[in-house]
């Protein structure tokens, strides 16, 4: 009791900044080395697409391949059955014309279904048969990983230049491609070059913030500061899913990133920003589509958990950005 009654409010005060400190600094070990490296191990079912015709089972390529197409387009998917053929017959209109306009214009469709639990495989194999794998091709996950681990996996098994990922719903036009491209190809403007190119929403803010609800536009502006104040700045609109990417850009990201949910692209761009990898935002056409996977409330949750662990775990070396493996490894 003596003791005590000799202690003023100073020394607890640095007792309790000890003791607060030492908390810390418990937490941001555990953060560093319960961090573990990005998980890209493939089930068996991942290692290869089914051709259609034959039935056979032919092993996807591996990015770090040579390029053999121009483009690539990764379109994660998760119960789509319904949307998925209206985004496909849009992007294979689109791919046509461009083809017939230019027919060196190459071009590989990776639908890249993300555990689905209705007949999304199914329905992209009818297009894989119909229009061929060297043009469509499947890759179906056994367990659903979220968006950030379908478009991965897709990404690590194209071959094109330049890689684009872009949403099932359709909700952006196809045809804004060409918009991205002359964007990514001023940025980058030989094949080695690195670059990426977002579709960006931010011009449609203000129409898109008097739709919304009170809640919707609070957690929308609450994420904004979280992503500004922790992980990227300079990019207005971090979550539009339609971003372009050169081959070399996309090799090291992807070869790097961990997060598999809502908020992986705000890890990609963080990873770009540390690699100086130039970054662009272009206006995009887009509309909202009825049958969102996000739930607002138990997703902006999830999603400000992830922002706080990638700002975290690369702070304090948790996750690292590795250099790229060699083709042998």
């Amino acid at each position: 009791m003596g003791v005590f009654c000799h202690m003023d409010a100073q020394c607890l005060c640095c007792y309790g900044g000890a003791i607060l400190a030492l908390i810390g600094a418990v937490v941001l070990l555990f953060i560093r080395f319960t961090s573990a490296k990005p998980n890209l191990t493939r089930y068996d079912d991942e290692k290869s697409f089914i051709d259609p015709k034959s039935g056979k089972r032919i092993p996807f390529p591996s990015i770090l391949d040579q390029a053999s197409v121009y483009l690539s387009i990764i379109v994660p998917s998760y119960n789509e059955e319904e949307r998925l053929p209206i985004m496909l017959d849009e992007t294979l209109e689109y791919m046509q014309e461009r083809q017939t306009e230019k027919p060196s214009f190459t071009y590989e469709i990776i639908v890249v279904d993300d555990g689905s639990r209705d007949k999304t495989s199914q329905v992209a194999l009818k297009y894989a048969e119909q229009h061929g794998t060297d043009r469509i091709r499947v890759l179906t996950l056994v367990k659903n990983r979220g968006k950030g681990g379908a478009v991965r996996l897709g990404m690590l098994s194209a071959r094109g230049e330049i890689l684009l990922f872009a949403d099932a719903d359709g909700a952006t036009k196809v045809s804004d491609l060409i918009r991205l491209e002359n964007a990514l190809h001023k940025d980058a403007p030989q094949k080695t070059d690195m670059a990426i190119s977002c579709g960006s929403r931010a011009h449609l803010q203000e129409a898109a913030v008097a739709e919304r609800t009170l809640l919707r536009n609070f957690l929308m502006h609450g994420f904004h500061f979280v992503v500004w104040s922790l992980c990227v700045r300079g990019v207005q609109d971090t979550q539009c899913g339609f971003k372009l990417l050169t081959r070399r850009a996309a090799t090291l990201i992807f070869y790097t990133m961990h997060v598999d949910r809502w908020a992986f692209d705000v890890e990609l761009l963080y990873v770009a920003q540390q690699l100086k990898i130039p970054i662009s935002e272009v206006a995009v056409n887009w509309q909202e589509i009825e049958g969102s996977k996000m739930t607002p409330l138990f997703s902006w949750i999830q999603m400000a958990r992830d922002l706080v662990l990638i700002s975290l775990r690369y702070a304090t070396g948790g996750w690292k950005i590795e250099p790229v493996p060699s083709k042998s490894s």
